[in-house]
C-alpha cells in the first residue's frame, strides 16, 4: 500500500488492486488512530472515521488533485504503482 501524500500528520495511501471492498475509487487517510477509505469522486466517507478538522482537510486536497488521484487509481487498480502526488 503505497503512501501517496503526507500533510499535516495524515497518510494518504492507495492500496494495489483494491476494487474489491470498494468499487469507486477511493483512498485511504490515516491520522494517529483513525483511519478512512475515502471516495476521490465526491470526499464520501466509505468506511471508517477521521476527525472533522483532518477530513476536512483530506477533501480539500482531494477537490485539488481529482484528476491525478483518478489517474493514481488507474495505475493502482491495473497492479501498479501509483505516482506521488503534492500535499496540501
Amino acid at each position: 500500500m503505497p503512501v501517496i501524500s503526507m500533510f499535516y500528520g495524515i497518510i494518504i495511501r492507495m492500496y494495489l488492486l483494491d476494487t474489491q471492498n470498494h468499487h469507486l475509487p477511493h483512498i485511504h487517510a490515516r491520522y494517529a488512530e483513525y483511519e478512512a477509505s475515502i471516495s476521490i469522486l465526491d470526499g464520501v466517507v466509505l468506511a471508517g472515521e477521521l476527525p472533522r478538522k483532518q477530513l476536512r482537510l483530506v477533501i480539500a486536497w482531494i477537490e485539488l488533485h481529482t484528476d491525478e488521484l483518478l489517474a493514481d487509481w488507474e495505475l493502482a487498480s491495473a497492479g501498479e504503482l501509483p505516482y506521488k502526488i503534492e500535499p496540501l
